[in-house]
């Protein structure tokens, strides 16, 4: 998602990259509201029979630091973006899709809201344990709408399991496999996989976990960019603490 690069596995991997040499919030999707969710808003924060709006309830339903034992909780940065919306993403095959939105904080389906946030740090139980930098992200949908893309994301990790190429108009995602793994139960439904990719002949591991929550759904991702600068392998795994927390948020 570096736009500064060529349409190659670096470009792919490039907001990965930028977390290791920057230490930089990541790359995802806004569509939320930030700080006080009814900032310019006076009737909502006057009257108490206002309804918040999709976004605001999502600005309030995402993780916190101290709800994640001190982890670095930040906003996303546009401008390392694999792409601005879930319509300039195309992929070689198009029943993968809904894996590659998922893998680049892009919502899924037909959202009302989404919101992204990238968590940082380690605490002492994760320490040495393979935990990588993760990413949030948040969309609530109509009735029915978070049912259906949770469907459409289990289809496409059944027939997306020899890989894929993702594209957006100036970045290139190659994958070289998919593959389910069970993650812990929460939500109404939930579901994990991982995929496995080449940068500079070194082939790295990365885990997603989807969980839908009545009508939202809350997609973690993670990866490890410092092993991929330093051309080391890499298996990161989203912060089960992030994610239990995040659960109970939703619940």
């Amino acid at each position: 998602m570096n736009r500064a690069t060529k349409a190659t596995a670096l470009s792919a991997l490039s907001p990965l990259s930028l977390l290791a040499l920057a230490a930089l919030p990541g790359c995802g999707g806004d569509s939320g509201s930030d700080g006080d969710p009814t900032a310019g808003k006076p009737e909502a924060a006057t009257s108490g029979a206002a309804q918040p709006s999709p976004a605001e309830r999502l600005a309030k339903t995402m993780v916190t630091e101290p709800e994640v034992g001190g982890l670095k909780v930040e906003k996303t940065d546009e401008k390392f973006l694999f792409a601005q919306s879930p319509d300039e993403v195309t992929t070689d095959k198009p029943g993968c899709a809904p894996l590659a939105l998922a893998m680049n904080q892009l919502p899924l389906g037909d959202p009302r809201a989404d919101l992204t946030r990238s968590v940082s740090g380690q605490i002492e139980s994760e320490r040495e344990s393979g935990i990588g930098f993760t990413y949030v992200t948040l969309t609530s949908y109509e009735t029915g709408g978070a049912e259906s893309a949770m469907a459409g994301v289990k289809k496409a990790v059944e027939a997306c399991g020899d890989g894929f190429t993702a594209k957006s108009k100036e970045n290139e995602s190659p994958y070289d496999s998919i593959a389910a793994e069970k993650v812990t139960s929460a939500g109404d439904e939930a579901l994990g996989f991982k995929s496995t990719l080449t940068f500079r002949d070194v082939q790295h591991v990365v885990h997603t976990e989807v969980v839908r929550s009545g009508e939202t759904l809350a997609v973690y991702f993670s990866a490890d960019g410092m092993a991929m600068v330093n051309g080391r392998p890499s298996d990161a795994k989203p912060s089960p603490t992030v994610v239990k927390a995040q659960n109970a948020k939703l619940a």
